[in-house]
C-alpha cells in the first residue's frame, strides 16, 4: 500500500493539517456545520453521518464533529470547507465563492412540500443543477437536508401588506438573493451574521429575523419575538457535501460508504422535516408567539412581484440558462 505524505494547507489564519495517517486507508477528518448546536436536528444528522462513515469503513475514517460556532462564523466555516481544512459539511452555503449557489435561495420557486420533494428528492430536477454548481467550486454535492419554508419573525408588530412591511427592518444573511427578496416584499433589510442576530433583535438594531424556518426563530429568539409570519419566500434546505480534494483522494470503497451514508441522512431529513416543522409551530404558539399562515391567494401577488423584481437580477448573476430551467419547473402562483 503506498505511503501518502501529510498535506499542508496554507490558510489566511495560519497553517493547519488534515490528520492523515501513513495508510491511504486511514484518516481523521472534520465534519462541521455553520448552524446547529449539539442536540439540534442538524447536530443529530451530523452524528448519524459520522457514525455511518466510521462503521462502514470499520474505523479507517474517523470523524471529528464541530457544531455551530466551534470553528467560526458562517463565512469562516465555509472558507475552511473550500480550503479542505473541513472535509464534510451540512450547511447553509455562502454565495461568496460562486453566486450560482444563490439558486438555493430563489424566491417563490416552490410553493408546497410536494414541490420541494420533486425538486430536491433523489433524482430531483434541482439536484443535477446544484451538482454542477458545486463541482465548479471544488465541492462534491450529495443532496439536500430540508427544513421547510421560511418566514418573517418579528418583535412588536408584523406586516400584512407591502405598505406595513416598509416600517420593519429585518435581518437577512449575507447571501444573494436573500436581501433582494425581502426588499421586493417591502421590508428594510440588514445583512447580519447568525451569531449576532439575537443581540441585534434584542437591542432594536432590527425588528426581527427574515430568513429561517420557525425552528430557528423559536429556539433562539422566542424570548424576543412576538410574531412568525410564514411568508414562504424560500424553501430552506441545508446542503450535504464534501470537499472535492478530499473526495478525490478516497478509495472507491470509501467513496461509496460516505455517499451512501449521506443519502441515508438526506432521506431521514425528508422523512422527518415536515413533522419537525409542524411540531415547532405548536411549540411557538404555546410560547405565546402568534403564528400567521398566509393563504396561497394572499401570497400570489407578493410572489409575482418578487419574481418580477428578483428573477431578472438572478438571470444576470446566476445565469440565464439556469434560471430558464427554474422557470420551466417552478411552481405556479
Amino acid at each position: 500500500m503506498p505511503i501518502t505524505a501529510l498535506k499542508t494547507l496554507a490558510l489566511a489564519a495560519g497553517v493547519s493539517l488534515i490528520a492523515l495517517t501513513a495508510s491511504a486507508q486511514s484518516m481523521t477528518i472534520k465534519l462541521a456545520t455553520d448552524s446547529g448546536a449539539k442536540g439540534s436536528p442538524t447536530g443529530d444528522a451530523m452524528e448519524k453521518w459520522a457514525s455511518l462513515i466510521e462503521e462502514g469503513t470499520k474505523g479507517d475514517i474517523k470523524v471529528n464533529i464541530f457544531y455551530q460556532n466551534e470553528l467560526g462564523g458562517q463565512q469562516e466555516i465555509f472558507d475552511l470547507f473550500v480550503a479542505n481544512d473541513v472535509q464534510l459539511m451540512i450547511n447553509w452555503p455562502s454565495t461568496s465563492y460562486d453566486e450560482q449557489i444563490g439558486l438555493l435561495y430563489t424566491p417563490y420557486m416552490l410553493k408546497s412540500w410536494d414541490d420541494a420533494f420533486k425538486a430536491y428528492g433523489q433524482g430531483g430536477w434541482l439536484n443535477g443543477i446544484l451538482d454542477e454548481v458545486y463541482s465548479d467550486i471544488g465541492l462534491k454535492f450529495f443532496g439536500a437536508w430540508p427544513e421547510g419554508f421560511n418566514g418573517v419573525a418579528t418583535k412588536g408588530k408584523y406586516a400584512k401588506s407591502l405598505e406595513e412591511a416598509a416600517s420593519l427592518k429585518v435581518r437577512v444573511p449575507t447571501m444573494f438573493p436573500m436581501a433582494e427578496s425581502l426588499q421586493a416584499m417591502g421590508y428594510q433589510t440588514a445583512s447580519i451574521d447568525w451569531s449576532e442576530t439575537f443581540t441585534s433583535i434584542q437591542t432594536g438594531v432590527v425588528d426581527g429575523d427574515a430568513a429561517n424556518v420557525i425552528y430557528w426563530d423559536y429556539e433562539y429568539f422566542r424570548d424576543t419575538i412576538n410574531y412568525y409570519n410564514r411568508t414562504r419566500q424560500q424553501f430552506i434546505t441545508g446542503v450535504i457535501s464534501a470537499n472535492g480534494e478530499f473526495w478525490s483522494g478516497l478509495s472507491d470503497e470509501q467513496k461509496k460508504v460516505v455517499a451512501d451514508a449521506a443519502q441515508v441522512v438526506m432521506q431521514d431529513g425528508f422523512d422527518a422535516a415536515r413533522t419537525i416543522d409542524a411540531g415547532y409551530v405548536e411549540k411557538a404558539k404555546e410560547a405565546g408567539i402568534e403564528y400567521i399562515e398566509p393563504s396561497d391567494s394572499d401570497l400570489a401577488p407578493i410572489a409575482r412581484k418578487v419574481r418580477d423584481e428578483v428573477w431578472p437580477q438572478m438571470d444576470k448573476r446566476i445565469g440565464q440558462e439556469i434560471m430558464d430551467k427554474v422557470r420551466a419547473n417552478a411552481a405556479e402562483f
